[in-house]
């Protein structure tokens, strides 16, 4: 009877072991399912929340872009004014200076008895003048030669 026992108790240890190795088995292929299912919804997610999370990034991108255009508007003018600004300057500093050496050139020839601009200009007025009434005065050719025939005939 002991070998009955013996071969009961190891057929029931053995069903004990199958039904172990059975559940052990269940239990492992309900993990790897669910592991399945969890990567199956990961993609999903990622395929839904993924277009989103672009769609969010390009808006994003899009206001950044507006704010550097923004920035680079003011950078520029305010470039542009400090250019101007500067330009003014120097065309400001440049005619002070021109200014200073024709005033020092024409006290120069002042000094040295040389006619400024305006004299010159007032003395080719006045030339000018003379000329048309030296002009004036001048006979005609025509009427020289008949006054030169009537001296001609009273000698």
């Amino acid at each position: 009877m002991s070998d009955v026992k013996n071969t009961e108790e190891q057929h029931e240890e053995t069903a004990h072991s199958e039904s172990n190795a059975d559940k052990v088995q269940e239990e492992l292929r309900d993990s790897v399912h669910k592991v399945w299912l969890a990567g199956l919804g990961a993609v999903a997610l990622a395929e839904e929340k993924g277009g989103e999370f672009f769609k969010g990034l390009v808006e994003r991108g899009e206001g950044f872009e507006a704010q550097g255009k923004e920035r680079l508007d003011e950078v520029r003018g305010k470039v542009n004014e400090a250019r101007t600004k500067a330009k003014d300057q120097a065309t400001s500093t440049f005619d002070k200076v021109e200014e200073r050496v024709d005033d020092a050139v024409n006290s120069a020839m002042r000094r040295m008895g040389v006619p400024g601009r305006d004299e010159i200009a007032t003395l080719t007025k006045r030339v000018e003048e003379l000329t048309r009434v030296v002009e004036q005065l001048r006979p005609t050719p025509a009427a020289g030669a008949d006054e030169s025939a009537a001296e001609a005939k009273a000698n």
